[in-house]
């Protein structure tokens, strides 16, 4: 089954499970257990020790997702200091009063997504302990907020160039400055670029439709859930003083901020003598988020405790709680992450991009939308986005393109990535910004996914005209005004309805 079409079903499988049971974790399960099947040709035990060691022990016991899990372990844990201090609880006072409507609250969500453009993981945990406060006090469901947060995520990452997910692609570029190839594709980049323009069309024009407009209307009548979920340990993030300031929520995140891209830069040789687009380049971003944000979490202490906020002994009992509020997501990217390394073994990625490369070339005007199309689907089917763009970049520089064309492909190749990212059920970040926005998996990609789909359509539509005009202006109008026009259809259909 190596290499062919089988190597695609396990993880096609748990995204069906998930989205029809609307359980993740067993979902996933059936997803690792098929590929552990499929991997040992249906010996029982050679699967099952397949699963343990292969699978778990060896997912686990990668430095980079490790690195991740204590990122993920210290971010909490900086919530949980910033709610107990009353850092939290200040800045939605502030911004209640200041933010008058569900409009203003969803567009400061989406602000504060595009400030934070560094990593996609620190985006959406970031934003989300930020917001939540608000954006409950103005009736928005979570997974309205996930939604907002899972798309200036890794759409903003994709179109900036100094973020981890930059450095990313630098790094696959064989035979051109891998940078500045990135940089020229920004503009045809129309699934972030759509993606953005989706998020300030609906907050502005109060557009809802599917599942989030059933869960935008409970959330107006106050269930933010829908579902009747209950926050969390509630308790945890009560204040236990009312003598915090705005800035006493500012100050860690600003923090936070600087730390991590100082972490970034070292992994990547700054302080060797590398230059800073080199360093960032270079980043190791698995190392220089756990870096930055444990430089972070003392400084964050050692400030809360100097202005007489929080004890010693409260912000070590932090700690746990930290912990604990990263349990859910730390298990879903477990399972993913299993279920990703078992599709790679199965071969998924040698099979599509072997498809590709084989059809690719016989169609010149049209290849950015056949390439658009292929990304979609492997992201879509692995849960990450890096793979994509790493395994589809070197067969697209490698056809021989003209200058442009390749630009316009290897810019569609990265836009479907961050698509098939952005729907997938399995995807890190969409996990994460399920848990930045404390909202049930499931709903979240349930909600997101016609939203997506949506922007997904339009930029398919945009790189079929992109192939033949080469021009990244006329198409970037061209695509703005179909999603213009696709967002008024629906909004008249849904009134009448």
């Amino acid at each position: 089954m190596f290499g062919t079409f089988w190597s695609l079903v396990p993880p096609i499988v748990a995204i069906v499970l998930a989205l029809i049971t609307k359980e993740v974790y067993s979902s996933l399960f059936v997803g690792i257990l098929a590929a552990a099947l499929f991997a040992s040709d249906f010996q029982v035990v050679t699967a099952y020790n397949t699963i343990i060691n292969d699978g778990f022990i060896g997912s686990l016991s990668d430095a980079g997702h490790v690195g991740i899990m204590i990122f993920l372990v210290v971010l909490g844990t900086i919530v949980i200091l910033m709610n107990r201090a009353g850092g939290s609880s200040a800045y939605g006072k502030w911004a209640q009063r200041k933010l008058k409507s569900r409009k203003g609250a969803l567009l400061s969500t989406f602000a504060l997504g595009c400030i934070i453009f560094v990593d996609d993981y620190f985006n959406c945990l970031t934003v989300g302990s930020v917001m939540r406060p608000v954006t409950d006090k103005h009736g928005i469901s979570r997974a309205k907020l996930a939604y907002i947060i899972d798309a200036t995520a890794a759409p903003i990452c994709m179109i900036a160039p100094i973020s981890s997910w930059a450095a990313a692609v630098a790094g696959v570029v064989e035979d051109y400055d891998g940078l500045t190839l990135f940089i020229k594709a920004i503009p045809y980049n129309l699934y972030s670029l759509m993606t953005i323009a989706a998020i300030i069309l609906i907050s502005c024009l109060d557009v809802d439709f599917g599942l989030m407009k059933v869960h935008e209307d409970n959330a107006k009548k106050g269930d933010l859930f829908t579902d009747g979920v209950v926050k969390a340990d509630a308790s945890a993030e009560r204040p236990l003083t009312d003598k915090a300031k705005v800035i006493d929520l500012l100050f860690p995140v600003f923090v936070l901020i600087i730390g991590c891209i100082i972490g970034m830069i070292y992994t990547g040789g700054f302080f060797d003598g590398e230059n800073f687009i080199d360093a960032f380049a270079n980043c190791d971003a698995t190392v220089g988020l756990p870096l930055g944000s444990v430089a972070a979490l003392i400084i964050t202490i050692i400030y809360y405790m100097g202005r007489r906020l929080l004890s010693f002994k409260e912000c070590m009992q932090s700690f746990p709680e930290g912990f604990k509020s990263m349990v859910a997501p730390i298990l879903i990217l477990s399972f993913a992450w299993t279920l990703s390394g078992l599709t790679k073994a199965l071969g998924a990625p040698e099979y599509v991009s072997a498809i590709f490369e084989g059809s690719a070339a016989r169609f010149i005007s049209i290849l950015p939308a056949i390439v658009f199309v292929f990304a979609v689907f492997m992201s879509f089917s692995t849960g990450t986005s890096w793979g994509t763009f790493g395994i589809l970049i070197p067969i697209i520089v490698g056809i021989g393109l003209p200058e442009e064309l390749l630009i316009i492909t290897i810019s569609a190749c990265l836009a479907g990535a961050v698509c098939g990212d952005h729907c997938s059920p399995i995807s890190d970040t969409t996990i994460m910004a399920s848990a930045g926005a404390q909202c049930d998996h499931i709903n979240h990609v349930s909600t997101q996914l016609p939203y997506a789909l949506m922007v997904a359509a339009v930029s398919f539509v945009g790189y079929l005209f992109a192939g033949f005009i080469q021009n990244p202006w006329i198409v970037l109008l061209i695509s703005f005004v179909i999603l213009s026009v696709a967002l008024a259809v629906i909004k008249k259909r849904v009134a009448k309805a």
